[in-house]
């Protein structure tokens, strides 16, 4: 049980990180490194596969909701599979898939070998991001995790950042396949260094591998995904639409059902009864939903409302993710001084604060204004991501470790992509209350709003945890306990 306790002065000393948490940290990285990249360079290079391919460019967008769905559908099983074969053995051989899979997107001379392909790195990326996390996790001590977090989150980051950029340079003065052909030396230096310096971890796993529970949780997945994507968009009738959305909701009731019967599900449930996972799990998937509408709402209103090009749009979003790199070294100093509460509660607010204040951008807003805003806002998102992402794993015991990765990946890939759903479907409702033709200044910042205010819905959530909770994740409960040890 968490009791609140008098605050008392805090020495600003932090438990050391040991090395083969920092090598795992590093390498893992290097991993999500080549999967944020991925995702992040295919977009911009969209255009030019489409005239390579002969399609219309609106179709290509199969090549990322193919992976989107594959890794949605996939992720589940990842828990399993890494207690059964090991933790290190799944993540080479997901480093081997998801690098395969980015040869023959590569080599595709269509757009059918190019989703296949893409489905296959989905599989994959499936595997490397929850078993790289539960990697880190069995290797970290808890006082570890929030350093450990950084050190994993840190280079990951530089995908988004670099991705764009990278990706118009490649499109631009070589050829679109090296945007895929780029992961091959990634992946390579990574199965290397996997193969030297990480240990191996195994759990035995509690029964047989849920085949139903995989069958339903991806049903569920697809039908849901798939209407979200759909909504307000105009792509497939409402009827369709409505019934994709029902359908997904119906399937994962049924999959609730099995899950309460199984011994071990896939997607356990069961741990949202530990506090910490519990409410960081909710909280988180409220935050996630209002920041993933970001990457959709902010590029469409610099590009359309604003008029500006693609590279100068690219140039100004870069920020986002600028701030959230500065802000990763600074997360331990932060949630040692303040707590996870306070931390939680009152950074939500001010997140959510900056992503309203997108609502007032307007052509005529100086360029370093905007700037500011950005760097602000990706730097506060950053340090809540990473006191989520830690606290979450806080109270989860070792053998549930795995099941606690993937139904917390899972969330994590469901509130983003709800978020984009949610984003579009504002901006669709004020552009067509307004009589717009096409979305306005205006319909950008009523769309903006909704998604903040559903950011700030998730700070309150962090008022239902003690003063106490996670110390003893950054250190802060030693002093805590013992002020009179202080000099």
């Amino acid at each position: 049980m968490w009791r609140d306790t008098a605050p008392v002065p805090i020495k600003t000393v932090f438990p050391r990180v040991s090395s083969q948490t920092r090598i795992t940290a590093v390498i893992v990285a290097c991993a999500l490194f080549m999967q944020n990249l991925d995702s992040t360079i295919i977009a911009t290079a969209l255009p030019t596969m489409a005239r390579s391919f002969g399609y219309d460019p609106v179709r290509m967008n199969v090549a990322l909701t193919s992976y989107l769905l594959s890794l949605t559908v996939f992720i589940p099983a990842s828990g399993w599979i890494a207690d059964r074969f090991g933790t290190r053995t799944v993540f080479r051989a997901a480093i081997v898939v998801f690098s395969f899979g980015s040869i023959l997107c590569g080599l595709s001379t269509g757009l059918i070998e190019l989703v296949a392909a893409r489905v296959l790195q989905g599989l994959g990326g499936a595997m490397m991001v929850p078993v790289g996390r539960l990697l880190l996790l069995r290797t970290a001590a808890k006082t570890e995790l929030v350093a450990a977090m950084a050190w994993l989150t840190m280079p990951a980051l530089l995908g988004p950042v670099v991705g764009p950029p990278l990706g118009g340079f490649i499109v631009t003065y070589f050829n679109w396949r090296w945007t895929f052909f780029i992961n091959i030396p990634i992946g390579l230096i990574g199965l290397l260094a996997v193969t030297l310096f990480i240990r191996d971890f195994r759990e035995p796993p509690k029964a047989a591998f849920d085949l139903r529970g995989l069958a339903l949780t991806g049903l569920a997945l697809v039908c849901g995904m798939a209407g979200l994507e759909t909504v307000a968009r105009g792509l497939v009738s409402p009827e369709l639409t409505a019934a994709m959305l029902a359908a997904g909701i119906a399937i994962g009731f049924l999959y609730y059902l099995h899950a309460r019967r199984h011994p071990a599900p896939l997607l356990d449930f069961s741990l949202m009864r530990l506090p910490c996972f519990g409410l960081s799990f909710a909280a988180m998937m409220l935050f996630r939903t209002g920041i993933g509408a970001i990457p959709f709402l902010l590029p469409m209103m610099l590009q359309i409302g604003f008029g500006n090009s693609a590279v100068q749009s690219g140039l100004i979003t870069f920020a986002s993710s600028a701030g959230a790199l500065v802000m990763k070294p600074g997360a331990q100093y932060a949630l040692r001084m303040f707590g996870f509460r306070d931390t939680l509660v009152w950074n939500g607010v001010l997140s959510a604060a900056m992503l309203i204040a997108c609502a007032a951008f307007r052509p005529t807003w100086p360029a370093a204004a905007i700037y500011l805003v950005l760097l602000l806002g990706g730097f506060l998102r950053s340090l809540q991501f990473t006191a989520y992402n830690t606290l979450a794993y806080g109270d989860v015991p070792r053998a549930q470790m795995s099941a606690a990765t993937s139904l917390y990946t899972a969330g994590q890939q469901l509130a983003g992509t709800i978020g984009v759903s949610v984003g579009a479907l504002s901006l669709e409702i004020s552009r067509t209350l307004s009589g717009h033709g096409t979305p306005e200044n205006g319909d950008f910042s009523a769309a903006f709003i909704v998604v903040g205010l559903m950011t700030l819905a998730a700070a309150p959530i962090a008022l239902f945890m003690p003063k106490t909770a996670g110390d003893e994740l950054t250190g802060r409960h030693a002093a805590l306990a013992s002020p009179e040890a202080e000099p």
